[in-house]
């Protein structure tokens, strides 16, 4: 097959995978990222169709018409890796000032100075730096976790080694190493392996978008809408594991119950979606004394977990303290009339041969120890508690209460 059919192939493959890809993006707008890609596809089918008609149009307006497709397919495609990975968008300076010197270099390698070697090494350097940083952007995180990104990453980066690699393998056919059916042949390998990466990276993209897809899906289904923690159910699920994980290990793990104080008088004060955002900001403050290893659940209402993998009742205790007291201390801000929090907190650690709900068990009766004591402490759990006792025993103390949640 000779380089013009390649071409003409090339051109064909990109413009369906273009299509491709703005189809899906209709579907999946809220993917970020995923429309800059779809442009980046649409350009490299115009640099394909501005190689196909180079012959009928004027040297400098094909050259250029060529660099500026082949820079913003480039560019658009690590623009979008970008915002699929929550990096902020390139300043716009960058972009302009390196097509503002691909174009500049190109000109005058065309009208001044007529060289294709050098136009050809310069585009190759500039576009295959774009795709290598496409490659260290995605790569960045577990890629070896995620398959899209893996692919995406390897595609990219060996697009991009090639690009850097082109104007070496061209300047040894230039200095008599390759004979005329070589010389050939390396061109169509050229178009060859521009051809796989297209196709490689579109794939990569939609593989992308389905795991972004995938991982709101499991969001939804994990986590509390209202607070962005895990729910009740994903919260146990991974609490039955930390616990294996100990057991196994025979590492130390503990539990803590927290239980807003006086949460019923601020929605009855304050209205609902104060109460809502008293909520968030318990768990921003929690989320600040705890370790990046803990996990935190809602339970229901105004109710919490945390557990504490690697730690022990003292550990956990300190860190319940620091919680406590950071909720006290940092009130939630309501205009000129900021309101203030109090938790009570149990805390159990796991103990030998003990299942997940025995240990929230005690924690929940140490919680409720904690209210019947005054509130807005910390109480640790006794080995063999139950929590139905406690509990009780709280509820008949607390319906004397006026202040009652």
């Amino acid at each position: 097959m000779h380089s013009p059919t390649l071409l003409i192939l090339a051109a064909i493959l990109m413009g369906l995978m273009a299509s491709m890809l703005l189809a899906a993006w209709r579907f999946n707008r809220q993917i970020a990222g995923f429309g800059a890609w779809t442009l980046s596809y649409f350009s490299g089918f115009l640099f394909c169709i501005s190689l196909l008609l180079r012959p009928a149009l004027p040297e400098i307006a094909s050259v250029l018409a060529a660099q500026l497709c082949v820079f913003l397919m480039a560019y658009l495609s690590l623009a979008g890796t970008r915002a699929y990975i929550g990096l902020p968008a390139l300043p716009k300076a960058y972009p302009l000032l390196g097509l503002a010197a691909l174009l500049s270099v190109s000109t005058w390698f065309t009208l001044i100075q007529p060289d294709g070697g050098v136009r050809f090494a310069v585009s190759s350097l500039v576009i295959g730096s774009l795709f290598l940083l496409c490659a260290r952007t995605i790569a960045q995180g577990k890629i070896h976790d995620y398959p899209a990104r893996y692919l995406c990453a390897t595609a990219s980066g060996g697009h991009g080694l090639f690009l850097l690699l082109r104007p070496w393998l061209f300047a040894l056919g230039s200095n008599g190493l390759f004979d005329e059916q070589q010389a050939i042949a390396l061109s169509q390998f050229v178009i060859i392996e521009s051809i796989v990466a297209i196709v490689l990276m579109a794939f990569a993209i939609v593989m992308l978008a389905n795991e972004r897809v995938t991982l709101e899906l499991r969001s939804i289904a994990d986590c509390d809408p209202l607070t962005g923690t895990f729910n009740r159910r994903s919260f146990l699920t991974l609490l039955d594991k930390g616990i294996s994980n100990a057991r196994r290990e025979n590492s130390p793990l503990s539990v803590m119950l927290i239980d807003l104080d006086h949460f019923k008088k601020i929605n009855d004060t304050w209205g609902h979606q104060t109460g809502d955002e008293a909520l968030r900001h318990f768990v921003a403050v929690a989320e600040t004394c705890i370790r990046h290893s803990d996990v935190i659940g809602r339970m229901g209402g105004e109710e919490f977990a945390i557990f504490l993998p690697h730690a022990g009742l003292n550990e956990a205790m300190a860190a319940a303290n620091r919680l406590r007291l950071a909720v006290e201390t940092q009130p939630v801000a309501n205009g000129q009339n900021p309101i203030g929090l109090s938790a009570s907190i149990g805390v159990a650690d796991w103990l030998p041969g003990e299942t997940a709900e025995t240990a929230l068990a005690r924690a929940d009766a140490a919680m409720y120890r904690a209210k019947r004591r005054g509130r807005n402490r910390v109480e640790p759990a006794t080995a063999g508690q139950g929590a139905t006792d406690d509990r009780q025993h709280s509820v008949n103390s607390l319906t004397t209460d006026l202040s009652l949640e």
